[in-house]
């Protein structure tokens, strides 16, 4: 009787949360293995309550598709991202599957092959890798595919700035009457300089925000994406094009992939980071990366930028580690 094949390709494994999503994919894609094959977990109850913590059943407890996965042929490597990944990871493992998890899982790393976290989530151990941020995708390819893709930018008036608007979280708990100021201030400086604006909000802006900073910039030219409704997310594009970056404090992955442009990035209201957000933009700051509020405005635009990209960095690091 013949034996299905072991998968050879690498599974990325998660909840599907945007973020967490990025970080797993842009790590298979930079191991360079073939390709990747995607799962999306259903978790249930009580696995989902419990997860990284397993119990008996485990791998009927995060959806069909990953039941498939885990009762049939183990795959030779999976990457995961979150808590739930976490907790499914470990019923691969249990099987032979080598494995990744992104972020600090809350419980002993020795239930993984490798464990990714970042500097500032302060987890250490054998198999732990730490890198400054989080990873992404974002390289010099990457830039000029966002360049080609968004091609009519290039007839926006320079210098052309990027602002990458987030939401208040509770590691840098900002508030709609400290952004709104800020905001007409930058609105005022792009019109004094005769640029344009390449804005992005996120599903974590309040509502109101996003209205203040479409009326901010309603007379300067550019392109702002704030809904969804807005056409193809162009995000990229705006890191392409983008002669300076300027975001507000609230998220690792838009600092980690603002930084890892070859452009000066500015984060408003850093003052508001606490925890390890602020040991993170600290860290950014004491590499050279990272300016405070509109000071990306100013810096010169003929002084060669180190870009923090720490991805291909981790890739090879797990490789080494695991013999791929």
């Amino acid at each position: 009787m013949p034996h299905a094949k072991r998968s050879t390709l690498p599974w990325t494994i998660t909840d599907g949360r945007a973020g967490n999503v990025r970080q797993a994919v842009a790590l298979a894609s930079a191991l360079r293995l073939g390709g990747q094959q995607r799962l999306q977990l259903e978790p249930r109850a009580p696995w989902r309550w419990l997860a990284p913590r397993t119990l008996p059943g485990a791998a009927r407890g995060f959806g069909p598709t990953f039941e498939q996965l885990a009762t049939g042929p183990a795959p030779a490597l999976a990457i995961g991202c979150g808590r739930q990944a976490a907790g499914a990871l470990r019923v691969l493992g249990g099987r032979g599957t080598r494995t990744v998890q992104i972020l600090d899982p809350r419980i002993n790393a020795r239930h993984w092959d490798l464990v990714v976290v970042p500097e500032h989530d302060r987890l250490r151990g054998g198999n732990v890798l730490t890198l400054l941020g989080s990873l992404n995708p974002v390289t010099d390819d990457w830039l000029a595919c966002g360049r080609a893709a968004f091609a009519s930018f290039e007839q926006l008036p320079g210098p052309r700035t990027a602002l990458l608007v987030g939401g208040p979280t509770d590691h840098a708990p900002w508030q709609q009457a400290e952004i709104v100021p800020v905001l007409r201030e930058l609105a005022a400086r792009i019109r004094a300089e005769g640029g344009s604006v390449l804005a992005t909000t996120s599903r974590r802006t309040p509502r109101p925000v996003t209205q203040a900073l479409l009326h901010a910039f309603d007379d300067v030219p550019g392109v702002i994406w704030s809904d969804g409704g807005d056409g193809s997310n162009p995000y990229a594009g705006l890191l392409g094009w983008a002669d300076r970056v300027v975001c507000t404090p609230d998220s690792v992955n838009l600092l980690s992939e603002a930084c890892a442009t070859r452009v000066p990035v500015g984060v408003l209201l850093g003052q508001r980071a606490q925890a390890r957000m602020q040991r993170f933009q600290r860290a950014l700051r004491a590499r050279g990366r990272l300016l405070d509020g509109l000071d990306a405005l100013q810096a010169d635009p003929l002084q060669p930028i180190e870009p923090l990209r720490e991805t291909p960095r981790i890739a090879a690091e797990v490789k080494a580690r695991l013999g791929l």
